[in-house]
């Protein structure tokens, strides 16, 4: 089975959760260094320079926001993948367990064969459950 889906939910909440602490440690430093009890144009200068520094902080924490929403809509896209692949193969299974019963039903003295949808779903060979090659299985009736 592709992508571990717990594994992923727990990096989008530690990426949002690391993006709050930047912007939280871009709000300290600037509180920081307004408290400082300096004045004069070296304290403006630093105070200057630390409002941009956290505000490069700030961008750093959008990044982790914009990465966890990315991971998000993966995660999503990998599930629903996970659950078609799933689907399709319960419904393959069903539907070569019933040709397989059909096929065995059938006389042989009579001669009579198979439907060819039948002979086509008794030869189908399925792929490892979880794979990806079960969004591309084409059977009849599938």
């Amino acid at each position: 089975m592709y992508g571990d889906s717990a594994a992923s939910r727990k990096r989008v909440a530690q990426l949002r959760e690391q993006g709050g602490d930047i912007r939280a440690a871009a709000d300290r430093l600037v509180a920081q260094a307004e408290s400082v009890p300096w004045h004069g144009r070296a304290a403006e200068a630093m105070r200057t320079r630390i409002k941009e520094r956290a505000n490069h902080l700030r961008v750093a924490a959008d990044h982790h926001e914009t990465a966890a929403d990315s991971l998000a809509r993966h995660l999503t896209e990998v599930d629903a993948r996970k659950e078609t692949i799933e689907a399709t193969r319960h419904r393959a299974e069903s539907l070569t367990s019933d040709a397989a019963s059909r096929i065995a039903a059938l006389d042989p003295e009579s001669g009579a064969q198979p439907a060819d949808e039948d002979a086509v779903l008794a030869a189908f060979t399925p792929p490892p459950a979880g794979h990806k090659d079960w969004l591309s299985v084409e059977l009849p009736g599938l």
